[in-house]
């Protein structure tokens, strides 16, 4: 099967690998899409991503593929189910896994067999997850930063009625901004660089908008929520924005972090900020706390309320997508670009 490897130092290309084993509890899925990773993959490609050092690995989180052949004691996967999130599994020698669905054929793990039996699975194998057959395989690859976002704001303790400031406008940000008005938090803020992607903001539910780049952000929201606000959100991962943030909220609030960065370190000056305030960093999902967010995003998905296809800006044919990822390198979308197998 062809894979899509990085090899270090801002290199990929194409491999011929064996299709992957699997085991009695597991499936093997051969993939219809996966979602280009404008974060994490172009980090690992980089040698920039926190925990990933070996080389060449095979790049690619965001799969979603139907299952052709089932392991001895699998019950929770039938031929032909439509599986989020697979992973590569067992790499030959010589080749390392940074998930690896960027590759014709994935194994998935059957957790509730496992556990059925006495047996404990690894922590991803929860966020293996059979979708309903109707959707859009292509589409339905965003459904995993649908997850990862939810799971996020669980954990960050977001709530109806709190403010919330968000710095970024990519498919995460975006996310994030459509998740806080369907839940009822407002005013959420986007503040932001460009008008196209400011305007994508107020699609999805941005009740006000603040391009950084001509306004004091700080000032802005101040002028907006003049007691500060309870949420300020890092979702694009700029360690600087952590002392704008300290302008920005009131007493008691949380300046959140998901957007990764290839910085690790940043100097805090919190001399002009509330006595009283919580910074929390989540950057790496609960793969338990994503499967519990899926029947509210596919709900929501029912209700017509939430359309992965409106996170999606276009879609390359396997065999294209290292054009895929020049166009991410330059900036050329926020939005997401899709992989199709």
């Amino acid at each position: 099967m062809k894979a899509y490897v990085a090899y270090g130092n801002g290199r990929c290309g194409f491999e011929e690998l064996p299709i992957p084993s699997y085991g009695d509890y597991e499936v093997l899925v051969k993939l219809e899409s996966c979602g280009v990773c404008n974060g994490t993959d172009l980090k690992i490609i980089h040698g920039t991503f926190k925990g990933v050092e070996d080389y060449p690995a095979v790049l690619g989180h965001e799969g979603v593929g139907r299952v052709v052949e089932l392991g001895a004691k699998v019950r929770s996967f039938q031929k032909g189910d439509l599986i989020l999130m697979p992973y590569i599994g067992q790499t030959p020698a010589g080749m390392y896994s940074a998930w690896g669905t960027y590759a014709e054929y994935n194994v998935a793990a059957d957790a509730a067999a496992m556990e059925a039996d006495g047996l404990l699975p690894e922590p991803f194998a929860y966020g293996q997850q059979r979708l309903p057959g109707d959707l859009d395989p292509v589409s339905a690859s965003v459904i995993i930063t649908f997850r990862e976002v939810l799971s996020t704001m669980k954990l960050f303790g977001f709530e109806s009625g709190k403010s919330l400031a968000v710095l970024g406008q990519g498919t995460v940000g975006l996310s994030f901004i459509r998740f806080a008005k369907l839940l009822g938090m407002g005013p959420v803020i986007a503040l932001g660089r460009k008008e196209d992607k400011l305007r994508q903001a107020r699609e999805m539910g941005a009740d006000a908008t603040v391009n950084i780049l001509e306004t004091d952000p700080v000032s802005a929201v101040r002028a907006l929520c003049p007691e500060g606000v309870d949420y300020a959100l890092d979702a694009a991962g700029v360690p600087a924005f952590l002392n704008q943030a300290l302008g920005m909220i009131k007493p008691d609030a949380r300046i959140c972090v998901y957007g990764i960065s290839g910085q690790m370190q940043a100097e805090v000056d919190w001399s002009r900020c509330p006595y009283n305030w919580t910074l929390q960093f989540n950057q790496f999902p609960s793969k338990r706390l994503e499967a519990e967010a899926l029947p509210q995003i596919l709900a929501w998905m029912r209700l017509g309320v939430l359309d992965p296809a409106a996170f999606v800006s276009q879609v390359y044919p396997f065999a294209q997508i290292g054009e895929a990822f020049q166009r991410v390198e330059r900036g050329d979308t926020n939005l997401k670009f899709v992989i199709k197998f």
